[in-house]
């Protein structure tokens, strides 16, 4: 098995909610809001009847909900009528209880169906939405295995596993709770506004009145709280970022006395972190009472033109009780939908975000009748192979290698020469431009990637274990494993006698980022990985770096058995530990400069002698050559 870097995890913003933004908080906007939606509505194609009954539930829901004050109404009526004869002495007058709670029992009816259906419409909203974010999960997790790891190492680890996890949930949250508000609160306003106009055009008309003031004080509160609110999530977003340097780097500031200089930048970014919010909640915050004070107003106007009608037999006094209800609940839906259009902003922000993942270039695709090779014995060639990471720019121009089973092949440069992108190029991580390449013979393109990674085993300078056990982590080289081959490889990489020095020996529970345990600890584990995999080629990238020296001597010597009949290639720094390589290629620029042994490179005294001479100033390097 391959080893590769962990994954880092998502910078997550502040807050865990998915909710809608509160009023003046910014916005992310989509580039192609039409064209993204479209893209969006067509996952929910598959669940159009379902769509369907939350629509047909949800207007059943509203409507039931709707009538009720009207209702109500006619209860209120008739305890006024039986009052009003009682007070004036009317023979027989008296209060229609019977009426009464016969319409309490309509309207207790009413509010039961209308809780009803909109229990079935978020019972099968929920199920809608997590099918779709169900799919496009499954969509998005396929499109990252078919990826090339140049979309890996453009982009931070944080950013693609916002997308995949971030983003997808605000598209979820938006399914499951706005879509169904957005139709009801549609509905509502609809329904209030003829349940209006059934009770008095004129009274309708007066309520409307105050429906310019409320969208001029909302528009013009929301675009000054806008500014602030800006403000506020960069100071925040400075200060995470702070506090998260400092805690991750808690020792070195210790060490270096900077304690004074940490708490002085975090009390500066507080500081102008409690200006803005301080001023974006205030501004934002006055938004409710001028609205409500506007409708006040707006409410005042109809009682009292409501009592003139009342006075003069226009109207009921139960019909004046629905009209104010209704004209009370007016503004919520228009809230309510101008909150769900900055969400949709948001949420079809981040369905962009996501299919710019499904919609970025996929791996070459792999020959449907390729066949893995039977048994594999590490000859590997490259054939003018030229490659560049860029269109325009060539990395490697004309490279010609041929190795044999068994052979142990060093690869050594300055910093950026190429070492990495050629093994990179030999599992096919990168695509070359020209040239092939061929092990035993056969192109590396003509098998399947799966395939052709199996004949490898990776020991990187940069370890990679998982949350799990020790056992674990080494069994993860080989399927199948018994626990006798796990310790025997352990015991190969001198690493069974700290495992058994540990509370629980291999069934030690590695933490995610496997802190606890050494640097060196893990390279061991590790090397005890690629040895248990007993591949049919080794690449070991500086394998013994984080290791003391003795430990090292011991390791070097494992790896000498185990590298017996098998090709390696190995990248090194310290040219010490190559010296008896059966052929070192030095690269720079890209290229092959030079090549042979370590006696032959020596004697030419070219590039690899200085370097490997610069490594031992002061040293008697002829004794080292001999």
């Amino acid at each position: 098995m391959s080893e590769q870097k962990a994954s880092q995890r998502p910078q997550r913003g502040p807050g865990g909610g998915h909710g809608g933004p509160p009023m003046g908080r910014p916005v992310e906007k989509a580039k192609d809001f039409k064209g993204t939606m479209k893209r969006l509505v067509r996952y929910l194609k598959p669940q159009r009847a379902k769509l369907l009954t939350v629509f047909v539930m949800a207007i059943l829901s509203t409507v039931f909900s709707i009538v009720s004050p009207k209702v109500m109404g006619r209860a209120t009526t008739k305890l006024f009528e039986g009052v009003m004869a009682k007070m004036k002495g009317v023979p027989g007058a008296e209060i229609d209880f019977t009426y009464i709670s016969h319409i309490i029992f309509i309207l207790i009816g009413l509010y039961v169906l209308s809780s009803l259906f909109m229990y079935v419409t978020q019972y099968v909203m929920a199920g809608v939405s997590q099918k779709v974010v169900y799919d496009l999960r499954e969509e998005v997790n396929h499109k990252l295995n078919r990826l090339p790891l140049k979309y890996f190492d453009a982009r931070t680890h944080g950013e693609i596993l916002s997308r995949v996890t971030n983003d997808v949930d605000n598209i979820a949250n938006t399914l499951q709770q706005s879509l169904t508000q957005l139709i009801t609160s549609v509905f509502t306003l609809i329904g209030i506004i003829v349940m209006m106009l059934t009770i008095s055009p004129w009274m309708t008309l007066i309520a409307f009145v105050t429906l310019p003031a409320s969208a001029y004080v909302a528009k013009t509160i929301a675009s000054k709280s806008q500014h602030y609110f800006k403000d506020q999530q960069r100071e925040l977003g400075e200060l995470n970022g702070h506090v998260e340097e400092m805690y991750t780097g808690h020792n070195i500031v210790k060490a270096f006395g900077r304690e004074k200089e940490s708490l002085d930048k975090f009390h500066e970014v507080n500081d102008r972190l409690y200006d803005a919010g301080w001023k974006a909640q205030f501004i934002s915050g006055l938004i409710f009472p001028i609205l409500g004070f506007v409708n006040n107003i707006g409410y005042v106007l109809v009682c009292v033109v409501g009592g003139l009608f009342v006075t003069h037999g226009r109207i009921t006094v139960g019909d004046i009780q629905a009209f104010i209800q209704y004209s009370r609940q007016f503004t919520q839906p228009i809230v309510q939908t101008a909150n769900i259009a900055n969400i949709l902003q948001s949420t079809v922000a981040s369905a962009e975000r996501v299919f710019e993942v499904l919609d970025e270039q996929e791996e070459e695709p792999e020959q449907a009748n390729a066949k893995p090779l039977a048994n594999p014995e590490g000859n590997v060639k490259f054939d003018h192979v030229r490659f560049g990471y860029k269109e325009g720019q060539t990395l490697i121009s004309d490279m010609n290698i041929e190795v044999s089973q068994g052979q142990t092949i060093a690869i050594v440069g300055p910093t950026g020469a190429g070492k990495t992108t050629l093994v990179n190029l030999l599992m096919r991580f990168y695509e070359i431009n020209e040239g092939k390449i061929t092990v035993d013979g056969k192109d590396i393109r003509d098998l399947k990637r799966g395939d052709l990674r199996s004949l490898f085993g990776m020991v990187l300078q940069d370890t990679w274990l998982f949350n799990g056990t020790i056992r674990d982590n080494i069994a993860y080289g080989k399927e199948g494993v018994t626990e006798t081959d796990i310790v025997r490889a352990a015991k190969a990489a001198h690493a069974d006698h700290f495992i058994r020095t540990l509370p629980e020996g291999y069934n030690t529970v590695l933490n995610e980022e496997a802190s606890n345990i050494s640097q060196g600890q893990k390279q061991l584990l590790t090397i005890a990985r690629a040895i248990l995999a007993d591949p049919a080629i080794l690449i070991l990238d500086e394998a013994t770096s984080s290791v003391d020296t003795r430990t090292e001597v011991h390791i070097q010597a494992a790896m000498s058995r185990l590298m017996e009949g098998r090709t390696s290639f190995v990248i090194a720094h310290r040219l010490s530990t190559i010296r008896n390589a059966d052929l070192i290629l030095v690269m720079n620029h890209g290229d092959v400069i030079e090549k042979g042994s370590h006696i032959e490179l020596m004697q030419q005294g070219g590039f690899y002698a200085d370097l490997y001479n610069s490594q031992f100033t002061g040293r008697n390097t002829e004794k080292e050559i001999v």
